[in-house]
């Protein structure tokens, strides 16, 4: 069971579940912490949620502080582990991640529900803050009336003021809405393959 096997098999998922919905767009990849860790794949629509995936031939060893990082900015985390891991897996992970476990079959990769994932009961401002670019802060600080002598500052201090200003809803939503609109991810164009939302086109979505 390859690595990109199990990837493929929850593009398919994915795209089984938000085909037609445009007010969903998927990112792989995506960073987080600064661009210091990468979630695999990014669910964004009403609620950020992110897809870990640990496929037979991947290690757990970065499992632990992945899940430190990602537990303070995704509202759902879900994990999609090779049946090899899947023991040694739960412990290392919150209760709220789901967990799909992915297996080799006849077919291609099967997933099948471990555990149904929950809101993530606490987050931080300052690392949701930290998935905007400059541009994206400053154009979020003006839509509240914040950005008047800001714009020179460095983005660190950006964030800053978004986070302790911004009720953590209103943050969200305005992240996730700056995040739906960017036209460049990982300096790809909007029309690179990984990098579209989701839409109501019968062809492969990713």
């Amino acid at each position: 069971m390859r690595d990109r096997d199990v990837r493929e098999a929850v593009r398919n998922h994915l795209n089984a579940i938000h085909r037609g919905d445009d007010t969903t767009r998927i990112v792989e990849e995506m960073t987080v912490w600064s661009g210091t860790v990468r979630i695999d794949i990014a669910v964004i629509n009403g609620e950020l949620s992110g897809y870990e995936l640990k496929s037979d031939k991947d290690t757990l060893s970065r499992l632990p502080l992945q899940a430190s990082v990602y537990n303070r900015v995704f509202d759902r985390v879900t994990l999609v582990v090779g049946a090899k891991h899947v023991k040694k897996a739960l412990p290392l992970i919150p209760d709220w991640w789901g967990v799909l476990v992915a297996s080799a079959c006849s077919g291609g990769i099967s997933l099948e529900k471990e555990r149904i994932n929950s809101r993530n009961p606490e987050q931080d401002a300052i690392l949701i803050a930290e998935l905007l670019w400059k541009e994206e802060a400053i154009t979020l600080l003006a839509e509240h009336g914040l950005e008047r002598g800001w714009k020179a500052k460095r983005i660190r201090f950006l964030h800053q003021r978004l986070a302790g200003n911004l009720p953590l809803e209103t943050l969200k939503t305005g992240v996730r809405k700056a995040l739906k609109a960017r036209l460049n991810w990982l300096g790809l164009g909007r029309s690179d393959e990984f990098n579209v939302a989701i839409h109501s086109d019968p062809g492969p979505m990713f």
